[in-house]
């Protein structure tokens, strides 16, 4: 991305924005062990687990939450997920034109490595497709999506995304920092 020629101001700064929200999740990351990436520090936690088939696959795609209960906690695993394959790829997928086969989207890597890979090569698809808007087309309404993003801003797309790595990538440290202590 250090190559890329920006071609206004709007598109500069968001992909400032999310190079360092990038950088900061990804150094959260490192050493990230397999334990730690499926550990569930609760009994009913939501995680990403084998198959009958040995293949990954997302337990709960939506967890749900209600008044009467606390909101359903999830692996590191789970969390890498939706930022990468729910989020950014999700956007890509119905947001964009020129789209990759991406085969099963349940499927999800069981090594932490492997999730780590999955979600860098996810977020690169969602920032060159950013990159490649400039200026003019990011402000400008999507034309196209689910629900009402049609409407709606490359911009606050790209801002939405930002808010789900904030939010997921915080619960991500928060994880490790428990799992570190675990025992303690």
């Amino acid at each position: 991305m250090a190559d890329m020629i920006v071609p206004g101001p709007a598109t500069r700064d968001i992909l400032a924005i999310f190079e360092r929200a990038r950088s900061r999740l990804f150094e959260r990351l490192e050493d990230l062990t397999d334990a730690e990436y499926h550990w569930e520090p609760v009994s009913d936690c939501i995680g990403v687990r084998p198959g009958d088939d040995g293949l990954f696959r997302v337990a709960t795609l939506f967890p749900e939450s209600s008044p009467e209960a606390p909101d359903p906690v999830t692996t590191i695993a789970w969390r890498i997920w939706h930022i990468g394959n729910l989020c950014l790829r999700g956007y890509v997928i119905y947001l964009f034109d020129d789209v990759p086969d991406y085969g099963d989207r349940d499927v999800w890597p069981g090594t932490a490595k492997e999730g780590i890979q999955a979600l860098a090569e996810d977020w690169e698809h969602f920032i060159s497709r950013i990159a490649a808007l400039g200026d003019k087309r990011l402000l400008a309404p999507i034309g196209m999506g689910p629900g009402g993003w049609a409407d709606e801003t490359y911009l606050k797309l790209a801002l939405h995304a930002l808010v789900e790595v904030a939010h997921h990538g915080g619960e991500i440290g928060l994880l490790r920092d428990l799992y570190l202590r675990e025992g303690v």
